[in-house]
C-alpha cells in the first residue's frame, strides 16, 4: 500500500491523526503510538499497518530522542537495547514457524497498566533498576512485533517520580526507537516490502517530525506536576483502548 492507494480525504485524515498523536507523545510521553495505530487502522488494514506504523514511529521516536538527547540515561538504555534485540529476534524466529496467540500478552499488559494507574498510594511506583531494563527490552521486543504495543508497555515502567519530565520522555523514546528499529529489521527479514509503501511512510513521517518539534517545545514549558497528570490520563486512555480491543474486539 502506498500514497497512490489512499484517497485525498483519507490521506488528509491520516495526516491529522499522525500530527495529533505525535504531538501528544512529545508532550506526555504516552498514548501517541496507540492513538496513531488506532486512528490509522480506520483507513489501512491492520496487517500492512503494523510495519508502516512502526516505520513512522521510528521517525517520531528518533526526533524526540535527538531533540532531548542531553537527558538520555545510557545506563538504562544500553541494557534495554540488547534485550530488545534479543526479544525481537526470538519472536521473529518463532513467527516464521507459527504465530503465537495475542491473548496472554494483551491480558498481561492490561493488568500491568491497571496496576500502574490504580495501585494504592502507599505502594511505590514501579522502579526498575537500571541494569534490569535488559529484561524490559526483551519483553518489549517480543510484544512490539506480536501485538505492536510498545508505548503503553514502556509507559508503565516510566510512570515514576524520580525522573524529570524530559528524562521520562527521552529515555522512553530512546527505548522505543531501539524497539522500532529491531521491529523494522524483523519485518524486513519476514519479507515485508517497505518500498511498496515508501511515499506514504515518508510523507506521514515529515508531518510527524513537525508535530514532534512542536510537542517538545510545549513539553519544555509545562511543569512536572502537570506533566505527571497528563501522563496518567494518557496511560488511562491506553488502558481503555487495550481493554476494549481485548474484550470487545
Amino acid at each position: 500500500m502506498d500514497i497512490g492507494d489512499v484517497s485525498l480525504v483519507s490521506f488528509t485524515c491520516l495526516a491529522f491523526i499522525v500530527f495529533g498523536s505525535a504531538l501528544i507523545s512529545a508532550v506526555t510521553g504516552m498514548a501517541g503510538g496507540i492513538l496513531m495505530l488506532t486512528g490509522m487502522n480506520i483507513f489501512i488494514p491492520l496487517s500492512p499497518l503494523i510495519p508502516i506504523h512502526g516505520a513512522i514511529q521510528l521517525w517520531c521516536t528518533g526526533a524526540r530522542t535527538w531533540l532531548l538527547r542531553r537527558h538520555i540515561l545510557w545506563i538504562m538504555c544500553l541494557p534495554f537495547m540488547f534485550g530488545a534485540i534479543l526479544g525481537s529476534v526470538a519472536i521473529a524466529l518463532v513467527m516464521t514457524v507459527y504465530k503465537p496467540s495475542q491473548t496472554i500478552p494483551f491480558l498481561l499488559l492490561i493488568i500491568l497498566l491497571a496496576y500502574t494507574l490504580f495501585k494504592p498510594s502507599k505502594i511505590p511506583d514501579i522502579k526498575i533498576r537500571h541494569g534490569n531494563y535488559f529484561w524490559v527490552g526483551v519483553i518489549t521486543g517480543f510484544f512490539g512485533i506480536l501485538i505492536g504495543a510498545v508505548d503503553p508497555l514502556l509507559g508503565s515502567f516510566f510512570y515514576r517520580d524520580d525522573l524529570t519530565k524530559e528524562e521520562i520522555v527521552v529515555n522512553k523514546s530512546c527505548m522505543a526507537l531501539m524497539t522500532h528499529t529491531s521491529k523494522i529489521m524483523a519485518y524486513i527479514a519476514m519479507g515485508f516490502a517497505f518500498m511498496d509503501s515508501i511515499w506514504l511512510i515518508l510523507s506521514l513521517s515529515i508531518i510527524a517530525l513537525i508535530a514532534t518539534q512542536t510537542g517538545v517545545y510545549l513539553l519544555n514549558r509545562i511543569n512536572q506536576t502537570l506533566f505527571r497528570s497528563l501522563m496518567w490520563w494518557a496511560l488511562l486512555f491506553s488502558l481503555v483502548r487495550l481493554s476494549y480491543k481485548f474484550f470487545v474486539g
